[in-house]
């Protein structure tokens, strides 16, 4: 089957290329340097009344022909969406010879005037047809054909999803209702940018290539630099150096990048992702839990003009307050466990019952991770902060101030998914010393993601960092809420592949 589609897909670019020669001997340039564009095809078609007789300038790629003799249609899409041309050969003259060599595919420009057809269709009736590019490859659909008039006829769409990640570039061509994912991915940056802009952040940027990583636990990318001689890391979180920033005085920073872990790839995780990374000083996770709130509430209202979304099948209500539950609490809840207390064998034990994996060289803030992602992740489906994180899940929190073994520090989920995490930061020196020092050891034991010990760190909060709240939000998985997507790949434009056989 494969085969068979090849060698059509072969013949189809073969005419195509006997086509182009043809343009190019009847003097026409098949590759356009520019071309004066005064209207899009949406806001003629939203704005009929406007534009009715009026003359307009349009580009776009061919997306149907209708030949019929001395005049033909066809419906070109632009980035706002599609709208039909009328042509006649009496009125573009040579330009109609070009035409009958064009293809679904290719990319004009028409001058004329806004009309409708007898059908009641809005349309624009050519004075002028200019050829800007000829697709040499037909767009990939199951199959393309011509009738006895010369009109194309197209069977089934670009469905196969590997293939549109892979090719997203026709994706887009070919089911342009995607593109409204994306647009509302940047409209959502652009808001969250505002936001922090608005309340007095600062933007700033850090060192994608670091010597040592850190931030976060997680395997990094390693590569080299020649000149140096020396192995550096892409990063796997902004965290440390936006902390050095406000040692230095900077009492509210934030960078919005690209960080990379050398992990798995599921629905949820591609090696390379986009984090919000959020400091402010003088500020603690209780300050943060409403920051974080206010602030997802105002991109909801701003981009989609509501706080109420359908996600996965549930109703999902952003609107403040949150609710707040407790990591030791809901994990014995549902399991009966004391995970600060029971032993390592007995998470271990609770983890195989339930269908998890042991491997054998967890540690116990590991186990515990594991634990909850088997029994109170997938519950937590409504906006819900998680609180009450074991230290030894959170090597760079402050503890509690008020309760034994855990930390100052929540999580963010929603339909079970992880959207933000924040601390109030660990500002000690000597209790940071002695928590990288307990990572270390699980480094030692066979633990990569642990984290490792950074004595220039160290150094900057020796100097004095003041109390500071942090934050991180995936803006992926965060897109993925708001645009009811179930893979991390319908919101990446490229996201990672395996290779191809």
């Amino acid at each position: 089957m494969e085969q068979n589609q090849q060698t059509d897909i072969n013949v189809l670019m073969q005419r195509r290329l006997e086509e182009l020669t043809e343009l190019r001997e009847k003097g026409f340039q098949p590759f356009a340097y520019s071309y004066n564009v005064t209207n899009k095809a949406y806001e003629i078609k939203s704005d009929y009344d406007k534009y009715e007789n009026k003359d307009v300038s349009v580009a776009g790629r061919i997306m149907a022909i209708r030949r019929m003799g001395k005049a033909s249609f066809a419906h070109i899409q632009d980035d706002s969406g599609k709208i039909q041309v009328y042509l006649k050969k009496d009125e573009i003259g040579e330009a109609y010879d070009a035409f009958k060599l064009l293809d679904i595919g290719d990319i004009i420009g028409i001058e004329g005037f806004v009309f409708k057809t007898k059908t009641g269709e809005i349309s624009i009736h050519a004075k002028s047809l200019t050829l800007l590019t000829k697709s040499l490859r037909p767009i990939p659909i199951a199959k393309e054909t011509t009738d006895e008039q010369g009109n194309k006829v197209i069977h089934d769409q670009f469905a196969d999803k590997e293939l549109r990640y892979r090719q997203r570039y026709v994706d887009l061509i070919v089911n342009p209702h995607i593109k409204d994912v994306f647009v509302k991915r940047s409209k959502i940056i652009s808001e969250m940018r505002r936001f922090l802009d608005e309340n007095g952040m600062l933007e700033v940027e850090t060192p994608i290539l670091q010597p040592l990583y850190g931030g976060a636990s997680a395997r990094p990318f390693v590569t080299h630099h020649n000149t140096l001689d020396m192995d550096l890391f892409l990063r796997i979180a902004d965290e440390l150096y936006l902390k050095r920033l406000v040692v230095g005085g900077f009492e509210g920073v934030y960078e919005i990048s690209k960080d990379f872990r050398n992990e798995g790839m599921d629905r949820t995780h591609n090696p390379e992702f986009t984090m919000m990374e959020l400091y402010v000083a003088y500020k603690d996770y209780d300050w943060m839990m409403k920051f974080v709130e206010d602030m997802i509430s105002t991109i909801c209202q701003n981009v989609f003009g509501t706080d109420q979304f359908e996600v996965e099948g549930h109703k999902i209500s952003f609107k403040a307050p949150w609710k707040i539950v407790s990591m030791v609490d809901e994990i014995k809840n549902q399991t009966g466990i004391d995970i600060l207390s029971a032993s390592e064998d007995k998470l271990k034990e609770e983890i195989k019952k339930r269908g998890g994996e042991i491997i054998g060289n967890e540690n116990r803030g590991t186990l515990i991770d594991e634990l909850f992602e088997l029994t109170v992740q997938p519950l937590l489906i409504q906006p819900t902060f998680l609180i009450d994180y074991p230290v030894e899940l959170s090597p760079l929190a402050k503890k509690h101030r008020e309760k034994e073994g855990v930390v100052e520090r929540f999580e963010g989920f929603v339909v079970g998914r992880e959207i933000c995490n924040a601390f109030s930061e660990l500002n000690d020196p000597i209790d940071q010393r002695e928590r990288f020092e307990e990572q270390k050891k699980y480094r030692e034991a066979g633990d990569e993601e642990a984290h490792q010990i950074d004595e220039d760190f160290l150094r900057a909060l020796e100097y004095g960092m003041p109390p500071t709240a942090g934050l991180g939000i995936g803006i992926d998985r965060l897109v993925m809420l708001l645009t009811n997507q179930t893979s991390i790949r319908d919101v990446l434009f490229f996201p990672q592949m395996r290779p191809q056989k």
